[in-house]
């Protein structure tokens, strides 16, 4: 059999090989990498030490650090990543790590930045405090504001975050639920109302970019108590029982712009809304008629000194041996107190077991007979005609009044089938006309 060259094409022996010349060779087809064993543990070290490396540079304690995941180390990285893009280090005054511990310790809530996109670029220490979450801990459930968001308010966030983005500059609030620990909520019965207040601002060092910057506050909810929240947006008034103020803390100048002295001797009702006047009655007649030092809530509006309406979170009881009422008022957004509202009519979730129903007492033995048998007397009695009935001509659009022994026998009837566990339809008796 003849053998020729793969390159000349002219015919060789077995032993021969023709190679062609080293300008004309053409390139040999590279193998493909086959990963062993020994190369993927080298890339793996390799990977390890550069992790490392990023870790060290990440402004945390070194307690932090040794605490720190692959996918915590990453989140953090690209975190500080993209503040140190949107913000340089040499474009803002320098401020001493005192002063801001000073300033988030100060705050009512946690501090957030947000790209233009929604990504993540700066969240404050403090946020422990209000969802139980670490920073390293938000940032692990994914890097952008939806992913701490409850799942049914992403759509309405972004609406606003839309509407902020086109009007630099307005302020926009809106209030939603965030992922907070197994702490949190096994404390507060599910995810925290954060109400978020912020906007759009044009950065001086980058005229194309912009950033959202708000400030995250834990909304209060509505039967929770009001010991436990925050001092500085409410006040205390004290009335008699029907609503009449008799003394107020001073604080309510700053939050409705009255005067202690103008409130005293005026009616509660005087101040609230007309369409919250019903809300409020209801509220003032379960403190009234409750038993002992009865508590309630609600959400009303009240009128301020110059016209305008605010909406206060008003937690009322009975004190002083229930001849005072004690209503501590919180001020709240708009935003919020539509949120509580909804909170308040929300229906009832299907996986919450109903209340079982109470037991209906059977009747005793040998009742059912007994309200038989006089149910079979009076059905007999009332078949039974006079002894001289009169032949009238009624008319036949009037129907003869009921006399005792039908209502009696109506009452029975319905006796005797409810006793007997049997549905009773309640209609009117209608007795039909003699003839």
């Amino acid at each position: 059999m003849t053998i020729f060259c793969s390159h000349c094409h002219r015919p060789l022996q077995a032993e021969m090989s023709c190679l062609p010349r080293r300008g004309k060779q053409a390139p040999a087809a590279s193998k493909p990498f086959r990963s062993t064993k020994s190369a993927s543990k080298a890339r793996r070290d390799q990977i390890n030490v550069e992790l490392q490396a990023l870790r060290s540079l990440l402004p945390i304690s070194a307690r932090e650090k040794e605490r720190l995941s692959y996918l915590h180390t990453m989140a953090l990285v690209c975190l500080q990543l993209r503040g140190a893009q949107m913000f340089p280090p040499d474009s803002a005054p320098p401020a001493g790590p005192a002063l801001g511990t000073e300033l988030l310790s100060l705050l009512p809530g946690f501090l957030l930045v947000l790209s233009a996109n929604g990504k993540l670029v700066y969240i404050s220490e403090n946020v422990a405090q209000v969802l139980g979450l670490s920073v390293v801990e938000l940032l692990a459930q994914g890097d952008t504001v939806f992913d701490i968001l409850d799942g049914q308010a992403c759509e309405d966030v972004q609406k606003k975050l839309l509407l902020a983005q086109e009007e630099p500059g307005r302020e926009v609030t809106f209030v939603s639920e965030m992922r907070t620990s197994k702490t949190f909520r096994l404390q507060y019965g599910g995810n925290r109302a954060v109400a978020v207040c912020g906007r759009f601002t044009a950065l001086r060092w980058s005229a194309s970019a912009t950033a959202f910057l708000a400030l995250c506050t834990p909304v209060m909810r509505l039967h929770a108590d009001s010991t436990a929240s925050s001092q500085d947006n409410l006040f205390q008034s004290m009335h008699v029982l029907d609503m009449t103020f008799t003394d107020v803390t001073e604080s309510v100048t700053y939050h409705l712009g009255y005067y202690k002295e103008e409130l005293i001797g005026q009616s509660w009702y005087s101040l609230l809304h007309p369409e919250d006047t019903d809300l409020a009655a209801a509220q003032h007649r379960a403190v009234v008629l409750g038993a002992g030092t009865a508590s309630g809530m609600a959400v009303l509006r009240v009128l301020r000194r110059d016209r305008t309406w605010a909406w206060l979170r008003v937690s009322a009881r009975r004190d002083g041996g229930g001849h005072v009422i004690t209503c501590t008022s919180h001020c709240l957004r708009e935003e919020e107190a539509a949120y509580l509202r909804a909170r308040e009519h929300r229906p009832t979730p299907r996986n919450t077991a109903a209340p079982p129903p109470t037991p209906v007492a059977a009747p005793p033995p040998g009742r059912e007979l007994s309200l038989l048998a006089a149910q079979l007397r009076a059905l007999a009695d009332s078949l039974s005609p006079p002894a001289a009935a009169p032949a009238w001509p009624w008319p036949e659009a009037e129907a003869f009044p009921p006399g005792p022994h039908d209502t009696a026998l109506t009452r029975l009837l319905g006796d005797a089938l409810e006793g007997a566990g049997a549905p009773v339809a309640h209609a009117q008796y209608v007795p039909c006309p003699h003839q």
